[in-house]
């Protein structure tokens, strides 16, 4: 085949595939829109769908296939003949630059004729036509043109949507739409007193609004405008026509739509009127606008319209203007307190057009406004009150220059404001005034710190929680909103705003110590790390001499106590804990210079714990320990004594602050209590303690723990010190019989003493419990009890005897320290008898845990077992609410496990009491404590368990299991369930603790043991699990 012939094949192949592909998208597109008369709404929109993607693979045959239906169906139904125009209209957006001009002109023809073909309005039809007009006149503005100017004759009335086209093409197309703007207003001037329905004078207004909109964008862009000789006033003489109809005869009309519609177009019209035209005007213009804030409930519209009037009118150097000031103002601001709702867009548009309004007004007169705003700070009226605040925030930022030389009037205008501390949208109005004022210097000038003293109030507010349903625009906004927005404010004023960082720092560390601003830690902490890491980056020196510059900041004792103290409840007020020890870590250089390479790895390492714990899961008592060890670890660094005993001094100081917080202030004594543990000078550790037992605040019961702590504490290196200075307050006149209650406790009543006292046992008990045990035994045989026996002549029960050869009995100097300061064993205060256990607990371990406890004869043990057996049988059996019964029996399991070996009688009568005191107990009744009441009374029967066991391992024979059946084979066969149940738990136990300890076959019975027992045993046992696994009270 020749060369030509086989070029034409391929072409004509080629042609034919093409074909038959349009032919094909064209068969697609007409079924489609066959169907498009779907009843199911979904359907139809599926079908838009599908026509929209065919168009995106197959534009220019989609577009003509749509076209071609269009003009074929004429009977389709205008709702479905809008679907289609809606997916024509898509397809030219997304392909307008590869439409050829053939195909616009096709579809502008489509359009027009669509748009126009019904004289009625049918909205959703009218509009989809016009809608693609404007697509297509984004690039074939001309031709668009030209097909819209032929249906906009002189002296006839087009169409609502031609003219509403020609306004949708002003505001999509400047540039193609301005120079056919003078043709418009010449034709259309002489139709609009032709207009007599308010619909068509509503289009007309529109027009007129996006043709000035549009005039004065291409104005303000005149250096990328096709034709830059165009001037405002190409267009004046014709827009101050219209003017003259819309404001002197629309304007009076009683449609509100058609009011709303002129002032919308006179607002950007004011921009285009010939200067003097505008002047002459005001005084009509101005008082005509604001008369539309008493007929419209909606009023943006009437905001944004007077903004626009007002910005042309100093534009144009007006003086008439200030004329109207008076009446502006007031109108203004009553707009601005009105409350907002947020769920109203329209609401919150409105506030800004008229915040606008203001910014206006300020840079034109701006002592003016300052004269009518900010007398109106000073009202009790919440709403003006607000209103004025929000107006004098947004001046600030928007008329800066204006009021830059006013900033002093301004801040002493706020006095009034920042003592309203009850109102929380007053107060959310003033810190984000202060907020705006940091961002401008108002903070730098006298009266700026007290503004931010109100910000930190703000943070320490105590958070409220959110109510379940709060409208977004509720008058009563929680507290928590309050203090939300100004730790933000801190922390972005700190951050962000460089010109603040010489106003906060050092400023901010005054805060830091007082207790009012305690729930505002936080946020401090985080901003002055951040605003010391600035400063030691700008250099070491001047970071001190700032520092040291300020008069009025805490000293780093005050800092560091303060700031290891808060850190103990470090979930609290949002995560003090870390912020603290950061900035703690931050500040090393100011705290002690040898601290920075030590505090490097620790404190990271405490952080690094909290974060990895929560609240629920961090073990108080561990993370205590590690604070303190991080304390300890500190004070040995320093290693300097003046530096020790100045942070003791500071942290005795800071006591006061804690009360009310228990938890802080127990760990605050344990800090002294370690830090004067690392003190050297004796004077020193005597004059803090004699402080803290005269200071005390013995009635709190949570401090009993605390004081008690730090003597324990102390006593690990200062024992002798710690016992001194014990026994010296007890010596003083305070605690004399003949002289009654003297000093300090002058005005307290006798059960406050008695708190003290306790306290005091307590202290007693953890100086034994801590102290070193190689020290405690000799430091009673050499002097403790001598010199107490010899001052406390009472003595409990016999005289001890006396000598070197009966050993250590610290136990016994408690006693007598209970028996002189008129403590009765009878006494019927559970707090102090339950001190007292404690205290011989924990003397018991003392002992114990010593080297020499096995070779310590303790010849007062039976007394002091037979004293805790007192407290035991004065418990009451028909309750269970303390936990002295179950103190006791611990007791006595330790005391037992002293020598010399208990008394035959005295066993029994152990035995027998503690039996009696748990198994006789009433069944508690269901109650909202019950789960607490149920732990205490599972923990009391568990130190009987362990008393018995103890007692029975002193006598590991058939014998001694014997004997504890004996006592409870009573219980085993008792009338009442819930104590055969309790007696048959107990019996378990010591059954399984003997065969373990002595390896006994379970198969086997011991001898001596009576075979009743055995029988009431299994009786009472059959059909019923583990006696122990089914414990209850009954």
């Amino acid at each position: 085949m020749p060369e030509g012939a086989a070029r034409f094949c391929v072409g004509h192949e080629e042609t034919a595939a093409v074909d038959m592909a349009e032919s094909y998208v064209k068969k697609l597109c007409t079924t489609l829109m066959d169907a498009v008369t779907d009843r199911d709404p979904q359907v139809q929109e599926q079908i838009c769908s599908a026509l929209c993607a065919l168009g995106e693979a197959q534009p220019g045959e989609t577009l003509r296939a749509c076209e071609r239906y269009l003009q074929r169906h004429e009977k389709l139904a205008h709702p479905y003949r809008a679907m289609i125009l809606k997916a024509v209209e898509a397809v030219v957006r997304s392909h307008i630059s590869n439409l050829d001009k053939d195909m616009a002109r096709a579809i502008i023809l489509l359009a027009s004729s669509e748009m126009t073909k019904a004289k009625d309005l049918v909205p959703d039809w009218q509009q989809a036509a016009s809608s693609v007009l404007v697509a297509v006149g984004m690039r074939f503005i001309n031709a668009v043109m030209e097909e819209l100017l032929s249906r906009f004759q002189p002296g006839l009335l087009p169409h609502h949507f031609v003219v509403q086209t020609l306004a949708s093409l002003a505001a999509s197309n400047v540039f193609g739409m301005v120079p056919f703007l003078t043709s418009i207003l010449s034709t259309m001037l002489p139709m609009l007193p032709m207009a007599k329905q308010d619909v068509t004078r509503v289009v007309f207004c529109s027009a007129l609004r996006h043709f000035s909109e549009s005039t004065l964008e291409y104005l303000a862009n005149l250096d990328q405008a096709p034709d830059p000789t165009v001037r405002k006033d190409t267009f004046s003489s014709e827009i101050f026509s219209a003017y003259d109809v819309l404001f002197n005869h629309w304007l009076q009309s009683r449609e509100a739509k058609l009011r709303l519609a002129v002032v919308e177009a006179l607002g950007p019209m004011s921009h285009l009127l010939p200067n003097e035209r505008l002047e002459e005007q005001l005084p009509r213009l101005i008082p005509g606008v604001l008369a539309l804030y008493k007929k419209h409930a909606e009023t943006f519209h009437v905001s944004k319209s007077l903004g626009q009037i007002l910005e042309a009118a100093v534009n144009v150097g007006s003086r008439t203007l200030e004329i109207q000031l008076d009446a502006l103002l007031a109108a203004l601001h009553a707009q601005i307190c009105v409350p907002v709702e947020l769920s109203s867009p329209l609401v919150v548009s409105n506030q800004k057009e008229v915040l606008r309004c203001f910014t206006v007004l300020a840079c034109f007169a701006p002592d003016r406004l300052l004269a009518f705003l900010l007398p109106k700070l000073d009202t009790n009226n919440e709403r003006v009150r607000v209103g004025s605040l929000q107006v004098l925030r947004h001046i600030i930022n928007s008329a800066a220059a204006q009021m830059e030389v006013r900033k002093l009037f301004i801040l002493s205008s706020m006095r009034h404001p920042l003592l309203d501390t009850n109102n929380k949208q007053v107060k959310r109005a003033v810190v984000q005034v202060i907020s705006a004022m940091a961002h401008h210097g108002y903070l730098e000038q006298p009266g700026g710190q007290a503004m931010m003293e109100y910000i930190v109030q703000q943070c320490a507010l105590p958070p409220e929680l959110q109510p379940k349903r709060q409208g977004l625009g509720s008058e009563d906004l929680p507290a928590d909103s309050v203090r939300a927005i100004s730790i933000s404010t801190l922390y972005l004023i700190s951050t962000t705003v460089d010109r603040m960082s010489d106003v906060l720092w050092p400023y901010l560390l005054e805060f830091l110590t007082p207790v009012q601003f305690t729930g505002a830690l936080t946020p401090l902490c985080r901003s002055l790390a951040h605003l010391a890491l600035k400063r030691q980056e700008a250099g070491a020196d001047a970071f001190l001499s700032q520092y040291e510059a300020s008069a009025n900041l805490p000293s780093p004792y005050a800092i560091t106590a303060r700031l290891l103290v808060v850190s103990s409840d470090p979930y609290v007020g949002d995560g003090r804990g870390a912020a603290s020890l950061r900035l703690l870590h931050v500040l090393h250089q100011r705290i002690h210079p040898l601290l920075g390479p030590r505090w490097e790895t620790t404190i990271p390492r405490l952080v690094q714990h909290l974060d990895e714990c929560t609240e629920e899961t961090l073990s108080r008592k561990e993370w205590e320990e590690k604070l303190l060890m991080f304390l300890r670890d500190t004070l040995a660094v320093v290693s300097d004594n003046t530096w020790v005993s100045q942070l003791s001094l500071e942290m005795c100081k800071q006591l006061p602050c804690y009360n009310g917080m228990p938890q802080e202030k127990n760990f605050l004594y344990k800090c002294i209590g370690t830090t004067l543990g690392a003190a050297s000078s004796k004077e020193v550790v005597r004059k803090h303690l004699q402080e803290l037992l005269e200071t005390a605040r013995y009635q709190e019961e949570a401090e009993h723990e605390g004081l008690a702590c730090c003597f324990g504490i102390c006593a690990i290196s200062h024992l002798d010190d710690a016992l001194a200075q014990l026994e010296d307050f007890v010596r003083s006149d305070v605690f004399r019989k003949s002289v009654g209650i003297l000093s300090i406790f002058k005005d307290r009543s006798e059960s406050e003493v008695e708190k003290v006292k306790g306290t005091l046992i307590l202290c007693y008990g953890h100086v034994a419990a801590q102290a070193p045990r190689e020290l405690v035994l000799a430091r009673v045989e050499a002097d403790i009890l001598r010199n107490m026996f010899q001052y406390f002549s009472t003595k409990v029960g016999r005289a001890p005897p006396w000598g070197h050869s009966h050993g250590p009995r610290l136990v016994t100097l408690l006693l007598s320290v209970v028996q002189v300061l008129g403590i009765k064993v009878e006494t019927k205060d559970p707090a102090l008898k339950l001190c007292l256990v404690q205290s011989v607990c924990m003397v018991s371990q003392a002992i114990c845990g010593s080297a020499q406890a096995g070779a310590f004869h303790f010849s007062w043990k039976a007394e002091l077992v037979a004293h805790m057996m007192e407290f035991i049988r004065a418990e009451p059996l028909d309750s269970l609410r303390t936990p002295l019964r179950k103190m006791a029996m611990v007791a006595c399991t330790l005391l037992v496990s002293l020598e010399p070996p208990l008394e035959e009688q005295m066993r029994a009568e152990v035995t027998h009491g503690c039996l009696h005191s748990v198994m006789a107990l009433l069944p508690e009744p269901e109650g909202e404590d019950a789960s607490d009441r149920k732990a205490l009374y599972l923990d009391t029967v568990h130190a009987l368990e362990d008393l018995l066991t103890s007692l029975l391992h002193r006598n590991m024979t058939p014998q001694g299991l014997q004997i504890m059946v004996e006592h409870l084979n009573p219980w085993i066969k008792s009338p009442r369930s819930h104590e055969r149940e309790r007696a048959l738990g107990v019996s378990a136990c010591l059954l399984r603790y003997f065969l373990e300890h002595l390896h006994v076959s379970a198969q086997h019975t011991c001898p001596g043991l009576e075979p009743s027992f055995w029988r009431e045993w299994s009786r009472t046992c059959r059909g019923r699990n583990h006696p122990r696994q089914t414990r209850a009270q009954g």
